[in-house]
């Protein structure tokens, strides 16, 4: 445990609102907001288009199963599902593979193979087969290119859709700015081509927190890209409320050519005036994981507070220039002023106090087919302690989450098979859990 108390304190920054998280784990209904003013655009990061030229798991602590094969079972068609009730659900966590370090996310390529890919903090892609094995050597080792430190390190991993030959990840360089890069495969599914790395954008990171991390292709088609405030504490740079820079803000591209990327049409400012070319939505402090609905479409994010409160926001992925609040709110309540107004801004669809975690790990709404009890239930953690809690799917703006589950393990990120099932990584320990419905 000492080793994992070392990660722990890193990491829990890495999301962090607070490191002074603690109390106990039931859900609260969220508050009701007051009412601010949005700050004026104040700060500029500039994004670039180049070419880019390294542990022994320790027992889980969460009830858990034996360790278990992955079902290669492919995407089932999505269907309309019962409205989502948590009344007398409990989930357990099977155990699928383990001897990871730091796996910070889990994706699933969506080619038919069945196989999961566990990203590692320090720079590694590895394989987990349907059987549970972990394939040696690695399917990516970017471990040169990548500082590790803080929050930093390999954040995210997205794989094209009908392009299985091509994938992108998001990752903080060894100067400390983000990066998205292009890779390929070689002539091994397995491995990757260390060498085909293509560098989409470099966006300057003022610190070494709050740098957001996921990738995600949307039902559009466009990756889609996640990107904290640029750190410090109470956006101390004054960016999520800039729609002239790329941080605090979903960014929206086309990387559907064969070099480069070039800006939708759609996004809100795709000609550069009044906003960022690339940005969707604004306001956002660290979507640290967000996520779209199968089903529906809807766009869920999980954005990490600052002192008091942790949020989970949800919006049609077709609605450009949402913008979150950050920082005139915090989840639903006034953060600058005790007096604000928070008309024009989205508010959560749920939200919990540090009194019951301190870092929401976004998850996935559930549209597999091994639970139906889950169907429709939209799925998110909390690092620090643990706790899983679920919402319905439509569920209103202010809604209270039930837990379904408290654990002692640090929740890093969860994940979809090609199926719809859900993962979820253990930073501290490095396991990879598979969820599901325990028996009454």
């Amino acid at each position: 445990m000492h080793r994992n108390l070392t990660l722990l304190c890193i990491f829990t920054a890495f999301l962090l609102a607070a490191c002074n998280a603690g109390g106990t784990a039931e859900p609260t209904a969220t508050a009701p907001a007051p009412r601010a003013t949005a700050a004026a655009p104040t700060a500029t990061v500039v994004a670039s288009a180049t070419t880019e030229g390294s542990a022994t798991a320790m027992p889980p602590t969460a009830a858990a199963t034996d360790v278990a094969p992955v079902d290669p079972t492919v995407t089932p068609p999505p269907s309309a599902t019962p409205t989502f009730s948590a009344t007398g659900l409990t989930l357990q966590l099977e155990a699928v593979a383990d001897g990871f370090t730091a796996p910070i996310g889990v994706v699933s390529a969506d080619d038919g193979s069945g196989r999961l890919f566990v990203i590692e903090k320090g720079g590694l892609i590895r394989i987990v087969t349907t059987e549970g094995s972990v394939l040696d050597p690695p399917f990516l080792d970017v471990s040169r290119l990548v500082s590790g430190a803080y929050e930093q390190g390999l954040l995210g991993l997205a794989f094209e859709p009908d392009r299985p030959d091509r994938f992108y990840i998001n990752y903080t360089d060894n100067d400390g700015d983000t990066v998205i890069a292009r890779y390929r495969l070689s002539d091994d599914p397995n491995v990757a081509d260390s060498e085909s790395g293509e560098t989409l954008l470099t966006i300057d990171q003022p610190a070494a927190n709050h740098n957001g991390g996921q990738l995600q292709f949307g039902p559009d088609g466009y990756l889609w890209i996640g990107m904290g405030d640029g750190g410090g504490a109470g956006d101390v740079y004054e960016n999520a409320q800039n729609y002239m820079t790329l941080l605090g803000t979903l960014l929206r591209i086309d990387v559907s050519g064969e070099r480069g990327y070039s800006v939708p049409s759609s996004n809100p400012f795709a000609d550069g005036e009044g906003g960022v070319a690339e940005g969707w939505a604004f306001g956002l402090r660290n979507p640290w994981r967000f996520s779209f609905d199968r089903l529906t479409g809807e766009l869920w994010i999980g954005d990490v507070g600052q002192g008091l409160w942790e949020e989970i926001d949800r919006a049609p992925s077709d609605q450009a220039a949402i913008n979150y609040g950050w920082p005139i709110l915090e989840a639903a309540d006034c953060f600058q002023s005790e007096g604000c107004d928070s008309s024009g801004y989205q508010l959560p669809v749920t939200q919990y106090s540090h009194d019951e975690g301190c870092s929401v790990t976004g998850g996935y709404v559930y549209r597999g087919r091994a639970w139906p009890a889950m169907a429709g239930g939209y799925i998110f953690g909390d690092f620090c302690q643990g706790t899983i809690w679920a919402v319905a799917s439509d569920a209103p703006e202010g809604s209270q989450a039930t837990v379904l589950l408290e654990t002692e393990i640090q929740i890093s990120s969860f994940g979809e098979d090609e199926a719809g099932e859900l993962y979820l990584t253990d930073f501290g320990d490095g396991r990879l859990y598979r969820l599901a419905v325990a028996a009454p």
